[in-house]
């Protein structure tokens, strides 16, 4: 476990924690920024960033626990496992602690509201389309996934299961899990590559998996005949798209996701509706209207390919 933070600010302000998967990856210390800028612009806001050194469960209840300790305000997470944190979360929130998720979700017994960066739904036809748009004949597709156990992961893949069906002739051969490791994502698509000589993509609904298997494709030779995509960030993505390992990929802006998640926590704390049909205030994000699982959406996702990805891979 590592936890670091900005400086102390007075007692009475708020101490927020934005709790990710693990440290070390690009997305989520993207997300950080924008929770730096969510506390810049409340004023009476101490952002902790943390979360362990890998993306399991076990590391997470660690950080967990941690916080409660030193009796944080409000915890923002996005978990590794939807279930395994709820007792952790539980004893948090006995402790009059803000527990909210975002990204990969808790179930609903362990926090007060869950913010997906966009629509399941839409997500999963994207991370279709954006392969299907590259093979006018159709073929062989394979995703490349986190963890077994990610509550946004998995329910990305079953919305792009279902509409498989309006891509006559994309056929999904496999789901594989690279658990948002490098070097085993990196293996998974080598795998993957050798089951399948007929792949024509490997879709990866992850920035770490998608980026391992560019790298892949490229070391075994076969830019032009598998295109790797899925969602990732501009600022790692560019060189793939510019060797033509990537045609196109998709994201949303992880700042704002950040931004968001701590926007939220903090409307929460201070005394927000969480029931079903209530909106929540997220600052210049607008407002996220909660489901009746107390699920709320932030935006769709964007596209990007070479006619504007150097323009925002200095970004994010």
């Amino acid at each position: 476990m590592s936890l670091t933070s900005t400086p102390a600010f007075a007692e009475d302000n708020l101490r927020i924690a934005l709790v990710v998967k693990a440290l070390g990856i690009g997305f989520f210390e993207a997300a950080a920024k924008g929770a730096e800028e969510a506390a810049a612009e409340l004023g009476n806001v101490e952002i902790i960033y943390t979360g362990p050194t890998d993306t399991t469960a076990e590391g997470q209840i660690e950080v967990i626990n941690s916080l409660i300790a030193q009796g944080v305000d409000a915890i923002a997470i996005s978990a590794n496992d939807p279930d395994a944190l709820v007792p952790a979360l539980k004893k948090a929130m006995s402790r009059g602690i803000t527990v909210v998720s975002w990204d990969s979700g808790v179930s609903p017994e362990g926090r007060a509201l869950h913010l997906n960066p966009s629509s399941t739904e839409l997500i999963g036809n994207t991370i279709i389309k954006l392969a299907a748009d590259h093979m006018p004949d159709g073929g062989d597709v394979a995703i490349l996934s986190a963890s077994a156990t990610a509550t946004n992961q998995n329910a990305w893949i079953e919305a792009a299961k279902e509409v498989l069906p309006n891509y006559p002739g994309v056929n999904l051969v496999s789901t594989v899990y690279g658990d948002d490791l490098s070097d085993k994502s990196y293996r998974e698509a080598q795998g993957l590559m050798a089951t399948y000589p007929d792949l024509k993509a490997i879709i990866a609904p992850t920035t770490v998996g998608i980026l391992a298997s560019c790298q892949a494709v490229t070391d075994a030779g076969k830019i032009g005949e598998i295109n790797v995509t899925g969602l990732g960030l501009p600022s790692e993505m560019a060189g793939c798209v510019e060797s033509g390992a990537t045609k196109s990929f998709a994201i949303w802006n992880p700042i704002d996701l950040g931004y968001a998640a701590i926007m939220l926590a903090y409307s929460i704390h201070e005394g927000a509706a969480t029931d079903a049909g209530s909106s929540v205030p997220m600052g210049r994000m607008g407002e996220a209207t909660l489901d009746d699982t107390g699920s709320a959406a932030m935006s769709d996702p964007f596209t990007y390919d070479s006619s504007n990805v150097d323009d925002f891979k200095s970004i994010f």
